[in-house]
């Protein structure tokens, strides 16, 4: 007799073992968590593999050429706030205290920048997209022929407009992107 924590059907198997297989990632991804350093070497490990690799077979530039733009695109998320200070709506809702508000206790600090994209979030999809580029470099199907140096220059001129924006931002609101763990933040102050 099938007991009910057995699945029945080939469904029901194929369901429970992606279940299975969801969880154990799952727990890898809430394990490595706190070794912000050991990700981000072990992407950039894997980025340099798929230069390599790229460099190595002289092909598949549309590949590298996608993830470069994917890249970039997830770095200029990383680097936003994700509610932007200069909008008016945003200033408005601000004023009511619908979105943010000020600190009641001495003890507590205003953190008034939130990313809109969190660190972890952006590692796990760079991570995925230089894995599944890997992967494609792999199959002749994604080595479209191009002529290689107009992709790097068209890039460039696209990364040098878009993070000039962001410097202009930067320097506008004094937002510095990156921290060293260490807050300039004193509780003894008043």
């Amino acid at each position: 007799m099938d007991s009910a924590d057995e699945p029945s059907t080939p469904f029901g198997t194929f369901t429970a073992q992606s279940n299975k297989l969801q969880r154990q990632y799952q727990a890898l991804l809430d394990q490595s968590t706190p070794h912000v350093l050991y990700r981000w070497v072990g992407t950039v490990i894997g980025l340099f593999l798929f230069f390599l690799r790229v460099f190595m077979a002289q092909g598949w530039y549309i590949v590298a050429y996608a993830l470069g733009i994917y890249l970039l695109n997830l770095f200029l998320a990383f680097l936003q706030p994700k509610f932007d200070p200069s909008n008016e709506a945003m200033d408005n809702d601000m004023e009511d205290g619908a979105v943010g508000t000020l600190p009641t206790r001495q003890d507590e600090e205003f953190r008034p920048f939130i990313r809109r994209l969190p660190e972890f979030k952006f590692w796990h999809s760079a991570t995925r997209a230089v894995a599944i580029s890997f992967f494609c470099s792999w199959f002749e199907i994604f080595n479209v022929p191009v002529f290689w140096p107009v992709l790097v220059m068209y890039w460039l001129m696209l990364f040098i407009l878009t993070m000039r924006k962001q410097i202009q931002h930067m320097i506008k609101y004094r937002y510095v992107p990156f921290s060293l763990g260490k807050t300039r933040y004193n509780k003894n102050s008043n």
